[in-house]
């Protein structure tokens, strides 16, 4: 008797902590120029940047996001850089490029090296981002 106790504790235990999963979060696709930015760091803008409140307005089933930075040296070294963030429909397991959103930011640094040059395509990415993200929410 004590055995089948222990044993429906034990299924009962794994069956709480199998429940139990990592948090969903939203589908990205990012097409950056890696040369500006790398994909893994424009997932984490996103990851960092979702407000809380969003999945209720724009559920992570029916929504994802993209993203794209674009842009370089010109050839009297000035970096120009364009960055674009938008909220794409889920189609099965990837996402339709039909944006229900998009925002757009635009920068350039005259006499910039390399290292600057990806600074501010990370900070148009997060602008971009942020801006999408005021939309959204202030619905």
């Amino acid at each position: 008797m004590k055995l089948h106790t222990a044993l429906v504790a034990l299924a009962s235990l794994m069956a709480c902590v199998s429940g139990i999963a990592a948090p969903a979060t939203y589908r990205t696709v990012d097409l950056s120029s890696e040369g500006l930015i790398s994909h893994t760091d424009a997932a984490a803008l996103w990851k960092e940047a979702v407000p809380a409140q969003l999945p209720k307005l724009y559920p992570i089933k029916k929504w994802g996001f993209g993203s794209t930075v674009s842009g370089g040296f010109t050839a009297d070294k000035t970096c120009v850089v364009a960055a674009q963030a938008m909220l794409m429909p889920v189609a099965g397991k990837s996402l339709l490029y039909a944006p229900a959103k998009q925002a757009s930011t635009f920068g350039s640094i005259a006499n910039a090296n390399e290292a600057q040059c990806h600074d501010l395509a990370r900070t148009k990415l997060k602008e971009a981002i942020n801006a999408i993200n005021a939309a959204l929410v202030s619905k």
